[in-house]
């Protein structure tokens, strides 16, 4: 069926597993929830073209043309090959990309918020400036918890920390802007930590979620552990969180100068936190009564007081450096003072009076 012509067509639900539909033309083809595993659709045209929900897995979609009005909320483009694809303006919104092929591929104005992008290969992709369609990015396979970064540039950074060691060892830069948010994200509480996490990229904060979820797949230690590692400070909630006390034992005893800020919404009981109160980087519990109050005092309620805690822990480091130069200082001249004694004695000569 090379260049089959298909434009307008109700294909809902359809089965063209493996078919082979080159250069053929979907314009305005409704392929809601379609079935086109493994299909061959090389330089197909599908603009306009309705692929919500549809499942492409490891689908051949060389060089295949979608436009702004395309969409492919929810497509499952697992393993797909969309090498020098122009998705320009069209919207992947929560599709998966795991392990699909994207080499050359026009992704300028693409909406990809909360898609899966877990193994990916990108190269030479075409992007714009537009930020905001690439948030909230999930870069780990659907058996681990997920990890969720803004951009593709940094979710491939943050990848490759999780993943490559020797990378972990001379990169160390990232502290400055990222922000590790703890919490769990059923739907009652995923609004709160949204708006939190949207108010945070207003700040100029790079803001990482950590949805823990046990797994069997995943040392999650380690996980924890690494992104806590690269983030200027933790917000914890604790909000109905019965996982916080697991990850916060992974951060809070070995990481002494990374600041964690806890929030409880108001009323809500927490009775299993008193434990981290006596260590010097768990800051007080911030108390909040509903979503916008804790947006309208973001800076009060976290800011503000990361940045205070962060000047006193300069300030007990510089005086903690000046001690021990002073230190090193007196023990050099102890030790010189030691010599010239045991010089002078060799000498047969008279130590001076002290």
């Amino acid at each position: 069926m090379r260049r089959a012509k298909l434009d307008g067509a109700s294909l809902r639900e359809t089965s063209l597993k493996g078919a082979q539909l080159n250069e053929a033309s979907f314009r305005y083809t409704d392929l809601t929830e379609a079935r086109l595993l493994h299909a061959e659709i090389h330089g197909a045209h599908f603009e306009g073209a309705n692929l919500t929900k549809a499942n492409l897995e490891e689908a051949k979609l060389r060089n295949a043309r979608f436009d702004d009005k395309s969409m492919l909320v929810g497509a499952n483009l697992r393993g797909a090959d969309l090498s020098h694809a122009q998705l320009s303006g069209a919207d992947l919104s929560y599709s998966n990309l795991e392990r699909a092929v994207l080499v050359g591929t026009d992704l300028s104005n693409t909406r990809l918020t909360g898609s899966r992008i877990y193994g990916i290969a990108a190269w030479d992709l075409k992007l714009d400036d537009q930020a905001a369609f690439r948030r909230d990015l999930v870069i780990t396979p659907e058996d681990q918890s997920p990890v969720i970064v803004d951009e593709l540039e940094v979710a491939q950074f943050v990848y490759l920390l999780l993943n490559n060691k020797k990378i972990r060892s001379v990169i160390n830069t990232i502290t400055s802007k990222a922000v590790l948010i703890l919490g769990r994200f059923y739907e009652e509480r995923k609004q709160v930590l949204d708006a939190l996490r949207e108010e945070l990229r207003k700040h100029d904060l790079v803001p990482i979620v950590f949805d823990f979820e046990p797994s069997g797949n995943r040392d999650l230690t380690e996980t924890v552990q690494l992104l806590a590692n690269m983030s200027n400070f933790v917000v914890a909630d604790l909000t109905d969180a019965k996982s916080i006390p697991q990850e916060l034992s992974h951060i809070i005893p070995f990481f002494p100068s990374i600041p964690i800020r806890p929030i409880l919404a108001e009323g809500e009981p927490y009775s299993m936190y008193e434990h981290w109160e006596k260590y010097p980087s768990v800051l007080s519990v911030y108390y909040y009564k509903h979503k916008e109050h804790l947006l309208a005092n973001i800076r009060s309620a976290i800011l503000e007081p990361i940045e205070v805690w962060n000047k006193k822990k300069d300030k007990k480091e510089q005086a903690g450096k000046r001690a021990e130069e002073a230190e090193k200082k007196a023990q050099a001249e102890k030790e010189e003072k030691e010599k010239l004694l045991a010089w002078i004695k060799q000498q047969g000569l008279t130590p001076p009076e002290k």
